[in-house]
């Protein structure tokens, strides 16, 4: 693929070359001139000048109550040992040193992806967060600030992730990157795995409501529009076991699509999506668990009785007022989540990716003939033989042979 190749260009690029290949790639994709990349305290403090109160006291609501969430997961995950005649076995949770988050700048300002892989990662205790963001805008820098950023840079695209991966003379060289991003970034993200972490690679944005016939037209309509105006690429998907819901909602979408500003991108992305009737909300959990999606809404009478059949989501939005809005940007949980299938196996962005759990052992006084037994005899039937040799040289009273 093309994308593949250029991906690969620039990575190497500034992985030989440092800045000088980071500077050129930004000017000729993101027509980035400056010369100073990084973003000083005194932009920061411009950056606090043009943004209005208003915008900053939600910035902060919205940071506290993702901070709250954080805390409380972080609070689950805890060092922990077991004791026995043997020793002790025990794990301990230790946070990374380095994490870069990626906020994308593309058509719109995102502050709020800054507030959500900025401060999972603070509050986890990570040493040192960096920042990237294409064209970033003040509200960005603010956001990034509010949450708790060590450095912010005003640069993205391929050359932001490989500068993270790969360190140079003026961004440095992180343990892990987070956040979303277009598809040359994911692309970027998939290239530099293994010489750095990443949580994983986000694809486009995707809702699907289940719903049956309690369901609000008005409503469905509004929150499946919420998430095609993120990009033409994006889906939304109504799964209903009602015929005359389903074409409520039709209308709804053709009334309300009217009405906005990002119709366009609105209109493309609902080519792209379907409504879907099923016989019963069975069937229709049977499809939400295949499709995996990344958020998932239930707008049903009873939505407690379809909860426990329902495994494979990013986040789940539960009762028609608890709209995929929210959980965008206030109601705490983390809105970078998997997509195209992922949520069959991972969750959304926590916590615990800014973390690692590790683990120790320690034998008391010397192993147990049973500890010795086991080991040396697993090691002989595969066939490592300095692995037999070393647990049996444990065995005081007996000559090692």
């Amino acid at each position: 693929m093309e994308e593949v190749k250029i991906v690969k260009t620039v990575l190497e690029g500034v992985r030989k070359k440092g800045d000088k290949a980071v500077r050129a790639y930004a000017l000729k994709f993101d027509r980035f001139s400056k010369k100073k990349m990084e973003v000083s305290q005194q932009d920061i403090r411009k950056a606090y000048g043009t943004v209005d109160k208003k915008t900053i006291t939600v910035l902060k609501t919205a940071a506290r109550n993702i901070a709250r969430f954080a805390k409380a997961q972080l609070g689950q995950l805890k060092d922990m040992e077991i004791k026995s005649k043997e020793g002790i076995v025990g794990q301990k949770i230790i946070p990374l040193g380095k994490v870069g988050c990626y906020v994308p700048g593309g058509r719109y300002p995102l502050p709020s992806s800054a507030l959500m892989s900025i401060i999972p990662a603070k509050v986890a205790g990570v040493e040192k967060i960096i920042v990237c963001s294409p064209r970033i805008a003040p509200v960005t820098i603010v956001a990034a600030d509010i949450a708790g950023a060590d450095r912010i840079f005003d640069l993205g695209g391929v050359q932001a992730i490989g500068a993270m991966a790969y360190g140079t003379k003026s961004i440095p060289k992180m343990d892990k990157i987070v956040g979303p991003g277009n598809r040359y970034v994911a692309a970027a993200k998939r290239e530099v795995y293994g010489t750095v972490g990443i949580d994983f690679i986000a694809g486009p944005s995707e809702v699907m409501i289940i719903a049956d016939e309690s369901g609000n037209p008005e409503l469905i309509a509004a929150d499946l529009l919420a998430q095609a105006e993120h990009d033409s690429d994006a889906q939304s998907v109504l799964i209903t076991t009602s015929k005359p819901l389903a074409k409520k909602v039709k209308h709804q979408l053709n009334v309300q699509l009217s009405r906005l500003k990002t119709k366009e991108i609105a209109e493309a992305a609902l080519g792209k999506g379907c409504i879907i009737v099923a016989k019963t909300l069975e069937e229709a959990a049977g499809i939400a668990n295949r499709k995996a999606p990344e958020h998932l809404e239930l707008h049903v009478r009873r939505p407690e009785a379809l909860i426990s059949q329902l495994k494979n989501y990013g986040s789940l939005f539960i009762g028609e007022e608890t709209a995929e809005v929210f959980g965008d940007y206030c109601s705490g949980t983390n809105h970078i989540l998997p997509t195209s299938g992922a949520a069959r196996y991972t969750g959304g962005l926590s916590v615990r990716d800014f973390v690692k759990v590790v683990t120790y052992q320690k034998i008391r006084n010397r192993p147990s003939k049973a500890m010795i037994e086991t080991a040396s005899t697993l090691a002989a039937i595969e066939g490592l033989d300095a692995h037999r040799r070393a647990a049996l040289l444990r065995r005081k009273e007996t000559p090692l042979k």
